[in-house]
């Protein structure tokens, strides 16, 4: 089995500075993995485990992928071999134009079992390219996964809903979207960040952007205000009446 675990490179939201304007200052911030991909590179690795299949790493957006260090880290966290699309332009692409590069790669890397995505990137979490690149493959989509066992050539997955758990049998190729619950990633010792460094990496074409379904018209921190310091008393019913009309006059 050949398992894709896509993943996208952010930069910490700790280091991103507000500045008067609530326009946002990147000028600091460290680029990293995704906090969700992280969940699905664990995934891949897990199931590569269980299949004996090899588990890829794909990504893509401008030149900070070829940060050595960067691509250390994913590699460390047991990726077999990693591909990577640079394109100056991928950072401002939205989520269909990106799920169309991935779509493309995937299609390039060819004899693809499976796609896993994490919930959502960590930046914009959109949680969109999971099934846009699902339906642009053609494949078997499903998000919120927080299960996946192999089953011949089958998966079983749990699927998580907000009545419960489904329970699902997926045929592949197809692309899962797996919850931040569904692993713990592991951190990588010492051995598997010496491994990473002899493991391959590929720079794939991922074809045109093409045309933008969506345009960001702003970006700002969110206005800062004081707080209220408003405390309701009473029982959960005046609670719940005085705290609505409080609302209401926001």
């Amino acid at each position: 089995m050949k398992i894709v675990a896509c993943f996208k490179v952010a930069p910490e939201a700790e280091d991103i500075q507000a500045r008067p304007d609530r326009t946002l200052n990147f000028d600091r911030a460290q680029w990293k993995i995704g906090t969700y991909d992280l969940n699905a590179i664990e995934a891949a690795r897990q199931l590569g485990d269980l299949t004996g299949g090899a588990a890829v790493g794909l990504s893509a957006g401008d030149s900070e992928l070829t940060n050595a260090k960067l691509a250390k880290d994913a590699l460390s966290r047991g990726l077999d071999e990693l591909a990577i699309i640079i394109d100056d332009a991928l950072p401002q692409a939205e989520s269909y134009q990106t799920a169309t590069v991935l779509a493309k790669a995937i299609t390039d890397l060819g004899a693809v079992d499976l796609v896993i995505l994490g919930a959502g990137s960590s930046d914009a979490y959109t949680q969109q390219v999971g099934n846009q690149l699902g339906a642009i493959l053609g494949w078997a989509t499903l998000n919120a996964i927080d299960s996946i066992a192999p089953q011949g050539d089958q998966l079983i997955v749990e699927r998580l809903i907000e009545t419960g758990v489904q329970v699902i049998q997926v045929s592949l190729p197809a692309v899962l979207s797996v919850t931040a619950g569904i692993n713990t990633p592991r951190i990588a010792g010492m051995k598997d960040i010496l491994a990473a460094g002899k493991k391959p990496i590929t720079t794939l074409d991922g074809g045109a952007l093409g045309p933008a379904t969506a345009t960001v018209v702003s970006q700002l921190a969110p206005e800062q205000v004081e707080r209220k310091n408003i405390i309701i008393a009473g029982s959960a019913a005046e609670a719940a009446s005085e705290l609505a009309g409080l609302l209401k006059t926001i």
